[in-house]
């Protein structure tokens, strides 16, 4: 990815790996918007941050999205680079009953919301230079944590995503991106304090050091480990596989 001269919008902006991103990519002299529902929050982050600016969004809502997309393409037109990122994780009880309203919640904003913030922006950056979609998904997609087994499984979905999207734009201008944090010190899990958790500057200096290739994969030494659970070799599997679907049934 370019790291420099882009016009980027972050979800969930507003705090933790979002708000680190961000700062991040405006001190290296792109163009960052931030999202999020938190007006108190995404204040503070443009206050500090003078140049960067905000708006608000509910991931969970399609009329907000559908609201915020139409805005950042008519105001912001070299829009080239959306960071999928606003999230929400908390503990469930897979083995027992469910909340329903914890698992609507959960999938709704991890994974409907990423799908449809991309699918607002899609055409349009189809026609820039540049153009990237990155998803934020977790090495929990790769080896799933039991006591938060909704929000492992979310992020397992989003990354199957990304794979089929990354596949069916491969003849555009525009990469799809995935980066899988480890355990990050941030809000999520109360894990600001965790020792065990990867301090939240140092996931993000590394994050943009590999963000700066050409990696379509944007894993932390610390992440590696639980990515290569799923094997070797699952771009081409998943690829050859696609291909010869394409040949069967059709398509692009």
């Amino acid at each position: 990815m370019k790291l420099t001269g882009n016009t980027i919008f972050i979800t969930g902006g507003g705090s933790g790996i979002g708000r680190g991103l961000a700062e991040a990519l405006h001190k290296r002299g792109n163009k960052v918007i931030i999202a999020g529902r938190r007006r108190s929050h995404l204040k503070a982050v443009i206050d500090a941050n003078p140049g960067m600016e905000a708006v608000e969004l509910d991931v969970a809502d399609p009329a907000s999205i559908e609201r915020v997309a139409a805005k950042l393409i008519a105001e912001y037109p070299e829009l080239n680079v959306l960071i999928n990122n606003a999230g929400i994780m908390q503990p469930d009880t897979v083995g027992g009953k469910i909340d329903d309203a914890l698992l609507t919640s959960t999938i709704t904003t991890n994974v409907l919301g990423p799908i449809r913030m991309t699918s607002a922006l899609i055409e349009h950056l189809k026609t820039k230079k540049d153009a990237i979609v990155a998803y934020t998904t977790s090495v929990l997609a790769f080896v799933p944590m039991a006591i938060t087994g909704i929000y492992s499984s979310s992020k397992a979905a989003l990354h199957s995503y990304v794979l089929s999207q990354r596949f069916m734009l491969r003849n555009t201008g525009v990469r799809v991106l995935e980066i899988a944090p480890p355990w990050v010190r941030t809000e999520l899990m109360n894990s600001q304090e965790a020792e065990q958790a990867m301090p939240l500057d140092e996931f993000i200096a590394e994050t943009m050091a590999v963000l700066g290739t050409d990696a379509d994969e944007i894993l932390v030494d610390g992440a590696k480990q639980f990515r290569g659970n799923v094997g070797p070799n699952e771009h081409g599997l998943v690829n050859g596989f696609n291909e010869q679907a394409l040949a069967l049934f059709g398509g692009t």
